[in-house]
């Protein structure tokens, strides 16, 4: 049956589509919504990140494009609640409507700090902030690191406070400590400390200092991000986290070696103060001076006690003066009764020296001899057949093949040897070339020539000879002031002051020089 004519408009769904896209963009073409974020899974690979906002009752799907993702100052999280704002739009191809997010924040302080407390639960059961993991911090460092703004009122505290108790070398590694690159730039840069070499072109520090003054807990969040907790734990060098006041509290406190409460109060942790070192070492040498003194002179007591208890001289050479006057005496006796012993034997050896009893000594001693040539002859003959048996193994041992390989051996052997003897003949020049070169870096160090590099000057007379006193020169004696780059002649004008009474002061300590 046919439909009876009518006057409704007729639409094509395109129409529709398009109808229905500028109605709800005109109506809602900025809005404010607050949600909880579901369905998130991370930015896609184009850099869009497509999830869902809902309450108890409905759910807006909802979209991030790259330009604004980038702008974002966190990173949204499944479950949390945040305010949205942007503009409602329609999505044709689904015939659905969503909003495109310009601007998205948590909602309310509330929510930052459960995500705090979320996060940190997260990272302290990965380890993270176990006391064992924490290290000491070096009593003297020779260089300090610090990660800070270069424009705040903070490094000026730290370097003022490092001045002021113990002048070190501090390196400073400028990053922003506010704004969505902040948690980046800090986490590169205590990476970047730990990566330099120990004894490179740049000191390797030996304590790091992470500063930033107080701020709102969204000032603050940099360094909570998990970038910059995770670098702060994995830092080879030892570090102390200065961020915001002494209420503030962030999570690279947890995970550094120290906390200090303020940045000037990370520079007090940091080194100890110098005028209290130099008391304490003055003290101990005078102590271990007076206490070398007070032994001394009790050993000396000592020494004159025991020589007060020895005896004399002459009642210790008493008893052997008179036995050797004794024995001088009975010397005498002695040599005449042994002369007489001896004219007696010779007497009896005398008697028995005649011509038969020598005759007899003679003969046999004929026959004895007559028995040696005899077995002389005999032992020479054994002696020769040993020998020529000897010298038949030793021919048929050296060969002409055996001395080939001993020879070949003995060749492999001398280059070894060669090769050991260069290598070792190396080694010994590079370690003579190391100490050569720190012994030039040390006379460099106490030369006066760095002296004159720091702004000082060096005054001699005529003669070339260094002048160090004002009372020595007279008006008109010609002087030469050395600087770093030359020499400049010079008169004397005037007479010396009279040198001022000596008042105690507190020593002056070397400023770094200004980093601005």
């Amino acid at each position: 049956m046919p439909q009876p004519p009518s006057n409704v408009a007729e639409y094509s769904v395109s129409e529709i589509s398009a109808a229905l896209k500028r109605t709800v963009e005109d109506t809602f073409g900025h809005v404010r919504v607050r949600g909880e974020i579901s369905g998130y899974r991370g930015p896609h690979s184009s850099g869009h990140a497509y999830f869902a906002l809902k309450d108890d009752r409905a759910k807006l799907e909802a979209v991030i494009w790259r330009t604004s993702m980038a702008r974002l100052r966190f990173r949204p999280e499944e479950g949390m609640e945040v305010i949205a704002v942007g503009k409602l739009t329609t999505f044709p191809g689904s015939s659905k409507y969503q909003i495109v997010i310009e601007t998205l924040e948590p909602a309310g302080v509330g929510a930052l700090m459960a995500l705090l407390e979320e996060r940190r639960k997260k990272l302290a059961a990965e380890g993270l902030f176990d006391q064992a993991r924490k290290r000491p911090l070096p009593y003297l460092p020779g260089v300090i690191g610090v990660v800070t703004s270069p424009t705040g009122a903070v490094i000026r505290d730290i370097l003022h406070r490092l001045a002021d108790r113990f002048p070190v070398h501090v390196l400073v590694w400028p990053v922003r400590v506010q704004g969505e690159t902040s948690a980046a730039e800090v986490a590169a840069a205590i990476a970047g400390f730990s990566a330099l070499a120990p004894g490179g072109p740049v000191p390797r520090p030996d304590l790091l200092i992470v500063a930033r003054g107080g701020g709102s807990l969204e000032d603050l969040w940099g360094f909570n991000e998990e970038i910059v907790v995770r670098a702060a734990a994995a830092s080879d060098i030892p570090l102390i986290s200065a961020v915001g006041h002494e209420t503030d509290t962030t999570l690279i406190d947890f995970a550094s070696d120290l906390r200090a409460p303020t940045p000037t109060g990370a520079a007090e942790m940091a080194v100890p103060v110098r005028a209290e070192l130099l008391a304490a070492v003055g003290g101990l040498g005078q102590r271990l001076e007076g206490a070398a003194y007070r032994h001394i002179e009790a050993r000396r007591r000592e020494l004159r006690a025991a020589t007060r208890g020895l005896p004399r001289l002459d009642d210790l050479l008493a008893i052997p003066r008179r036995s050797f006057d004794e024995l001088a005496a009975r010397l005498g006796r002695g040599l005449g009764a042994n002369t007489l012993a001896h004219r007696a034997r010779l007497g009896r050896s005398a008697s028995l020296l005649t011509p038969v009893v020598l005759a007899r000594r003679i003969e046999r001693a004929r026959d004895r001899l007559a028995g040696l040539s005899e077995r002389q002859g005999r032992a020479l003959d054994v002696h020769a057949e040993r020998k020529r048996a000897l010298f038949t193994r030793t021919a048929q041992r050296l060969r002409i093949e055996p001395i080939g390989e001993r020879v070949r051996h003995g060749r492999d052997r001398l280059v070894e040897i060669d090769g050991r003897v260069g290598r070792a003949f190396i080694r010994i020049v590079e370690r003579r070339r190391d100490r050569l070169d720190r012994a030039w870096r040390l006379a460099e160090t106490l030369s006066y020539r760095s002296v004159l590099a720091r702004g000082f000057a060096l005054v001699t007379d005529g003669a070339g000879q260094p002048i160090r006193s004002a009372l020595s020169v007279a008006a008109g004696d010609p002087l030469t002031i050395e600087f770093q780059d030359g020499k400049v002649g010079a008169l004397a004008a005037g007479t010396p002051a009279p040198p001022k009474p000596k008042t105690r002061s507190k020593p002056k300590t070397p400023s770094q020089e200004s980093l601005f």
